[in-house]
């Protein structure tokens, strides 16, 4: 019967081909429209580790002076240099990582390549194990490279591919500032979107070609590059290279606590650090704490655009205009059909045959309107991929937006005719036959 309805569909749709016409073509407009934005706003709002962000966590907390105290209010979102090794050397996650990002001058072996900037992260040996980093080659540091402060160095797959043309260089030398450096692993490919772990630089794309031991950087003065909040004596700008600046935010530290029992009696870790270092006069605040999962720290720190999500609103609402469109164009089509409903309807055909045949047509127009929209949606998205933004080369359809394009304009076909096939179909056959 279905194959019965189908045929009866495109027959119908052929002979008003100027009215079908325009009917696919508003779907399509608000097909595309809506699919341009809808996937933008998928990618962004991603998952950029999902096989463990539910074990990871961004534990926060204050130690900041009585300056413009209020109960309640957000603790910083870093971490001062003896908090972050103070957490650190307690160990009472599964496994952690101290960090932060900076940039590094490169001094590269072949004569044939200039020197060169590299976005760097300076980090403990945690890093890697802790967010589940992949390597091509060679492997990472270890804590001992951390307490040795060792010059060892981690590279991305691209500036392998730059300096040593993709081959295997652990155990190559490398110079980064002047200083020698053993090339001891090199990351497969690995590039979360957004870089969660590190929300202060760049949210989409960054592009970090070098890894290196965090007390290593600070030894050979690498510089910092990312957000910095100091109060008290710290707020004059006091070297962060001393190590012992404790007025100063300015690193990433980050947990895996493979279980809720254990993130319970982490986060009790923490207000008991809080009040240890209140009563060792470090910390004046009582203690403020916050431990959020990756997911969590995402939307605290609205890393998606607002103007996505408006842009994604906004694309809807032309939707339903275009549905409202539509809908008035399939009532004039299917009212104009009545004379041949009303010979089906006085052959036997049943109210129901009628609206299952009508509602099978509007399924076609939502094919034709998806087909459309596909290619509206892709020349938007390929338009969005030649903007200057930092999300610009996330901007392709994937296998679930592709099944989701289809999805939304049929279902918005069918929903569009539902009003006009249960007009058309109930009207008296007696009526329309009398009339032929």
């Amino acid at each position: 019967m279905l194959g019965y309805y189908i045929d009866l569909a495109v027959r119908s749709l052929k002979r008003t081909s100027i009215l079908t016409g325009l009917m696919v073509l508003a779907l399509a407009l608000g097909i595309g429209a809506s699919m341009t934005t809808l996937t933008v706003l998928h990618v962004l709002s991603g998952n950029p580790i999902p096989e463990k962000s539910s074990q990871l966590y961004y534990p926060q907390i204050d130690p900041r002076d009585l300056f413009d105290f209020a109960p309640g209010a957000e603790p910083p979102r870093q971490v001062t240099w003896i908090d972050g090794m103070n957490l650190l050397r307690a160990g009472r996650a599964d496994r952690q990582a101290l960090m932060t990002g900076g940039n590094v001058a490169i001094q590269p072996t072949r004569r044939t390549y200039e020197p060169l900037f590299e976005h760097a992260r300076f980090t403990t040996a945690g890093f890697f194990s802790l967010f589940n980093v992949p390597f091509q080659y060679g492997g990472p540091w270890n804590a001992s490279n951390d307490e040795g402060r060792d010059r060892v160095v981690v590279l991305s797959h691209k500036l392998n591919e730059i300096l040593f043309g993709g081959e295997d260089s652990a155990g190559q030398t490398l110079r980064l500032g002047g200083y020698a450096f053993r090339v001891i692993g090199v990351l497969g490919d690995w590039r979360p979107n957004p870089q969660f772990y590190d929300l202060n630089r760049q949210n989409y794309n960054a592009d970090e070609g070098v890894y290196l031991p965090l007390s290593t950087s600070q030894d050979a003065g690498f510089d910092h590059e990312g957000d910095t909040n100091c109060w008290g004596n710290g707020a004059g700008g006091t070297a962060l290279r001393t190590n012992h600046n404790d007025t100063c935010v300015w690193l990433q530290f980050w947990v895996q606590l493979d279980t809720p029992a254990k993130a319970a009696t982490y986060q009790q870790f923490l207000v008991d650090y809080s009040q240890e270092q209140k009563a060792l006069g470090r910390f004046q605040r009582p203690p403020n704490v916050r431990l959020r999962g990756v997911m969590q720290w995402l939307d605290y720190n609205k890393v998606v655009p607002g103007d996505v999500r408006l842009q994604t609103w906004l694309a809807f609402a032309f939707l339903l205009v275009c549905l409202v469109n539509t809908m008035g164009l399939m009532l004039a089509k299917f009212m104009r059909q009545q004379g041949d409903l009303s010979i089906r309807r006085a052959m036997g055909a049943s109210h129901h045959a009628l609206f299952a045949q009508l509602i099978v047509e509007s399924g076609m127009v939502g094919l034709g309107g998806g087909l459309g929209g596909l290619l509206l949606a892709l020349l938007g998205l390929w338009t969005i991929r030649h903007r200057p933004t930092q999300y610009a080369s996330l901007a392709h359809l994937d296998p679930t937006m592709l099944l989701t394009t289809f999805l939304l304009a049929i279902g918005a076909s069918l929903l569009a005719g539902l009003l006009p096939a249960r007009r058309a179909c109930r009207v008296s056959p007696a009526l329309q036959l009398r009339s032929q």
